[in-house]
Parts: structure tokens; C-alpha cells; sequence
């Protein structure tokens, strides 16, 4: 997983587009000249290598056409002026290059690096005799399969033992969406300029960026007078502890919400077990589990706090739908006639409700109308049968997904995935920072339904409590991590890690007040 501080990073998100926008703003309206822009990012990056991988005694550097590749042939420059063995190769042809990139080139040339034609040398690179590679050759215009000459060196790239820095983007990755068509570099370390482009958080960009370092070339102030508007804002669970509601000593149970979850056909007990006791470990008030009579009995045995109901017909839900703030409806519920009942009295109801898992895959199936106080939790595969597509189109553009589901069925519609991306409709969507491998297992959903209503419970707001959650479960996911490692994590274990995770925001919250623990 990448080692990230996303805390660092700027909440904004751009297109690649607003991105070369931001860029000619600086140059064209701050008089910024755009070569000493190029040599600002160049020697930030050089400065990134450095630190990340000291002394190395050789690398590999693949120059491109554009400014991507003018980037490229001043960092060789800056490796040649500091000793290290530089092979530099111009893959796309230098009588191509013009304005910056091509002064860069001649500095290059200046500075004592031996630029080499890619056809002279093809067959000679050194792709396992360095120490580092460094991806110069696509920047942020490519949203397609890229073309021969530089698909091979990708590959190449990706076959290497050395590790690889990609300067800007990685190449073949589109910056804006964070599609992948055909080949990208899979990047090491990757190294961005000027404003953080959307596509390196959501989709496979997490994948292929690997570690990420933002450089803003003193341009801060400037991106928001460009007016140039986010396409998304970036979140994570760093910048949202301090929106942790504080509880006050005279705190009882009734303030926090009576969650309801109605989960766990036959054979799916687990899926509604693991939805309650996250509510419960994430500060619900009130917890109560309507699921099938033959897993009351394992329920109580794992979490004795709950209130468990044995239901075995849709009309038994009344009373406990009628207590309850939020309803969490879906996590095994099965497409069988006891679901079908179970969704059709949640959405009868009216109440504030969470629909995961099956209760999406029947929602797909039935004419239904937008609803405000609902949050819809599709993974891709979900999302797809909502929109009538198929799961290549929702993963292309995962924000166009989102916010057409939003269109249809209204409320919140959070679409898992590395990048989590949330939306209401209102603004620009949400995009959870960071990945985990080790969630690709079967009941992570089910947890992030049962955050979510507890949360939703206690912050009354649907859009605030889904992307606290969604930032909630991934940091319980870090943590479980660092013990359980990737391929052993279990939903189980991130649910164990939610208190450790919270205790740690609670007294966050209580130093930055100046209060100690036990004295509130």
C-alpha cells in the first residue's frame, strides 16, 4: 500500500485540463516565465529522487515531446551536475520539440548529458543495469492507449527490477479519470506539479502512482484565482478528526441514534452481525439487529449489546422500524422472497436509511423514484447493474457513475473502490484518499453500511457521516494492517480496530481543547 501522508496534500482535485489552465494562468497573467517553471518542477523532483533513493549511481531517464519530457532532460542535467551516470534517451525525436521543452533539451545538452535517439539505442537500454528509472514521456494530455514507441518502453518500465519515479503523471495513466487503456507505468514514487489532478486518487491511479509527492511550485495562491473549479475535493480521516463530535459529560444513549439493521438471510448471519457491531463500535447509541431466527442465538453470543429480533416476514419490522433514526438495509439479505419483504417495508417506511449489498442488486430491479434520505453504497459491480451498464464504463469514469446514480435515485451515493468517490449532488464529489489491498474481501461492505448509519445517527447529516465513515473505515483498515498484514485481514479485525482508531480522535480533540483524559 502506498505510504502517503495525505494530510499534506491540498483538498483540491482537477481535471488535467484545469490543470494546463492553472499552469497558463501563471505564465500567461502572473508573468511567471515557463522555463524557469520547468526547472522549478524539475529540481523539486531531482530534490524527491534524492531523498527517496540516496546516491544513486546511475539511472535510466525517458524523455517524451512535451513538457513532460522537457522535465525529464533537466532532471538528467541536474544527475549529470551531481556525478551520477545518466542515460538519457529522447523517445520521441528532438526535432519535435519546441519552446520550453526544447530549451531544455539544450541546457541538457549544455550541462553534459549525452541525449540518445531512442531508434540508435533500442535494443541497449539499460533497464536492468540502474539503479532508478525515471518517466518522462507522457504527461497529462493522454486519455487513450498509448502508441508505439512508448507502449514497448512501458512494459519495459514495469518489467524492471529498478524502481521507477514518474514525473507528473505516470505515463498512460489518465490524470483526470484515472483510467488506464492498454499500458501505464506502474510508478514507485510519482511526482506532481502545480495542482493535484483527480485521476491520481480514484480509479487505478492509487495503483499505478504508488507513492505520491505534491510540489506546488509556489503557485498556491494562484490555482483558485485562475478560476479554474475542482472537479472533486480530496478527504481522509486526518483532516475530518476534528469533526468528531465531542461527547458531553452529561451524554446518554438517546442522543446518538437508534440504528437498525435488517440483514442476514439464511446462511448470510455474518453480513448483519458484522454491519450491527460495527454501528456499536463506532458510537451508536443504539444497536438493534432484525435478521433470521437461526442466527439470533450467534449474534448475542459475539455482541451481547445488541438487541436482536428473529424476523421471518416483512410486516414483524413495524415496531422496530418505528424506533429506529437510521435503517441499514441489505448486508445478506438474498434477492429471495424474505428480502424483497425486508426492502419493501424499509422503503415504505420513509425513514433516514442505508441501502448496501442485495437491497441495491433488488433496488436495480424495480421502478423506484429519488429519495433524499437515503445513502446508496454500490461497489462497481452493484453500480453497474443500477445504471444498466457495464462495469468497464463505471470504472472509466467513476465520477460521471456516481453522479448518475445520484440522479436517479437521489440521496448520497458513495462507489467503493480504490479512491472512494462520494456525491449528494450538490457540489463536487468526495474522494476518499488512499487504498487498501487487504479490503478486497467479502464483508468490508458490510462494516462500512453499519458506519455509516451510526455516524449518520449521530451527525444527522447523510453527505458528512457517509464520508466520515468511509475515511473511518479505511484508517480502522491501516491499522488492522500493520498486525494482520494484507492477505489475513479480515472485516472482523477492522471492526476490533475502530476503538483504537476513535480513542485516538477523541484525544486529539481533548489536547488540541487543552483537556486531559478523565478530566471532561
Amino acid at each position: 500500500m502506498p505510504l502517503v501522508n495525505y494530510h499534506s496534500l491540498p483538498e483540491e482535485l482537477y481535471s488535467a485540463d484545469a490543470v494546463r489552465a492553472i499552469d497558463r494562468y501563471v505564465i500567461d497573467q502572473q508573468g511567471v516565465d515557463g522555463f524557469q517553471l520547468m526547472q522549478a518542477a524539475a529540481a523539486s523532483a531531482f530534490r524527491r529522487l534524492m531523498k527517496e533513493w540516496p546516491e544513486p549511481s546511475s539511472i535510466l531517464v525517458l524523455c517524451g515531446a512535451g513538457n513532460n519530457g522537457g522535465d525529464g532532460y533537466l532532471i538528467a542535467a541536474s544527475a549529470r551536475r551531481h556525478g551520477i551516470e545518466v542515460c538519457c534517451v529522447a523517445v520521441a525525436p528532438t526535432e519535435k520539440l519546441a519552446g520550453d521543452a526544447r530549451k531544455a533539451w539544450q541546457k541538457a545538452l549544455a550541462d553534459g548529458v549525452k541525449v540518445r535517439p531512442l531508434d540508435a539505442c533500442a535494443d541497449e537500454l539499460p533497464f536492468d543495469r540502474v539503479d532508478l528509472i525515471v518517466d518522462a514521456m507522457l504527461g497529462t494530455g493522454i486519455t487513450d492507449q498509448p502508441r508505439e514507441p512508448f507502449a514497448v518502453l512501458i512494459e519495459r518500465c514495469n518489467r524492471a527490477v529498478a524502481p521507477v519515479m514518474a514525473v507528473d503523471v505516470p505515463s498512460g495513466l489518465d490524470s483526470t479519470l484515472g483510467k488506464v487503456a492498454g499500458v501505464a507505468v506502474r510508478a514507485d514514487l510519482t511526482v506532481t506539479f502545480i495542482a493535484l489532478k483527480a485521476g491520481l486518487f480514484t480509479a487505478q491511479g492509487p495503483e499505478y502512482c504508488g507513492r505520491l509527492a505534491f510540489e506546488s511550485l509556489d503557485t498556491d495562491e494562484w490555482a483558485s484565482e485562475s478560476g479554474q473549479v475542482p472537479m472533486a475535493r480530496r478527504v481522509d480521516w486526518s483532516s475530518l478528526m476534528p469533526s468528531l463530535p465531542r461527547r458531553p459529560a452529561g451524554a446518554h444513549k438517546g442522543r446518538f441514534g437508534h440504528v437498525l439493521i435488517v440483514a442476514g438471510e439464511r446462511g448470510f448471519g455474518g453480513a448483519g452481525l458484522m454491519a450491527a457491531e460495527a454501528a456499536a463500535r463506532s458510537g451508536a447509541g443504539l444497536v438493534s439487529l432484525a435478521t433470521r431466527p437461526e442466527h439470533v442465538g450467534a449474534a448475542l453470543a459475539r455482541c451481547p449489546s445488541l438487541m436482536v429480533q428473529a424476523v421471518t416476514h416483512g410486516s414483524e419490522l413495524q415496531g422496530l422500524i418505528d424506533a429506529a433514526t437510521v435503517i441499514v438495509c441489505g448486508p445478506g439479505i438474498g434477492q429471495g422472497a424474505w428480502g424483497q419483504q425486508m426492502l419493501q417495508q424499509v422503503i415504505a417506511s420513509g425513514k433516514p436509511r442505508v441501502l448496501d449489498a442485495d437491497a441495491l442488486n433488488l433496488l436495480s430491479a424495480r421502478a423506484t423514484y429519488p429519495a433524499a434520505n437515503q445513502v446508496l453504497t454500490p461497489h462497481p459491480g452493484e453500480a453497474a447493474r443500477l445504471l444498466g451498464c457495464a462495469v468497464t464504463e463505471v470504472e472509466a469514469d467513476r465520477f460521471n457513475a456516481a453522479k448518475r446514480i445520484q440522479a436517479i435515485h437521489g440521496g448520497v451515493v458513495l462507489l467503493k473502490g480504490a479512491g472512494t468517490v462520494i456525491t449528494d449532488g450538490e457540489g463536487v464529489p468526495a474522494v476518499v484518499s488512499g487504498s487498501n489491498p487487504g479490503m478486497a474481501t467479502g464483508g468490508m461492505g458490510d462494516v462500512l453500511s453499519g458506519l455509516i448509519g451510526s455516524l449518520w445517527g449521530q451527525l444527522k447529516n447523510a453527505r458528512q457521516a457517509t464520508v466520515m465513515a468511509a475515511s473511518l473505515h479505511l484508517e480502522a483498515a491501516r491499522v488492522a494492517s500493520r498486525s494482520r498484514g494484507f492477505m489475513g485481514l479480515l472485516p472482523t479485525d477492522v471492526i476490533d480496530c475502530l476503538p483504537t482508531v476513535l480513542s485516538q480522535a477523541e484525544n486529539a480533540a481533548l489536547v488540541t481543547a487543552g483537556i486531559r483524559r478523565g478530566e471532561e
